[in-house]
């Protein structure tokens, strides 16, 4: 049998020391994976928000859409001042005039 070696209370202290080092390092791990795990948690719930607002906003285009043609059937064309909410139509060339327009250059040729 092998005799027992002691260590001296300097070696054992480096031990502990070193041990506790490896214990905090880990720890600092840990830490820095839950961080990590959180942060993708929010970049996930931001996606979602992002692709919700994407769906949203196409909505509201689509909505916009259904609206001017509405108005646009029922007053025409025109131009809307929203502070006001006075309308003004753009004058539409009457189809004869440009029908007989159309005759007339052709009579020329």
């Amino acid at each position: 049998m092998a005799d027992e070696i002691k260590f001296t209370d300097e070696e054992l202290k480096s031990l502990s020391d070193l041990s506790q080092s490896y214990q905090n390092i880990q720890a600092s791990f840990g830490q820095i994976k839950v961080q990590k795990i959180l942060n993708q948690q929010q970049a996930d719930a931001l996606e979602e928000a992002e692709v919700k607002m994407d769906a949203d906003y196409k909505d509201m285009q689509d909505k916009e859409r259904e609206l001017v043609e509405q108005l646009n059937e029922k007053y025409g064309p025109g131009q809307l001042d929203p502070q006001t909410g006075v309308f003004t139509p753009i004058p539409q060339e009457e189809p004869a005039a440009e029908e007989a327009g159309a005759e007339e250059s052709s009579a020329d040729a």
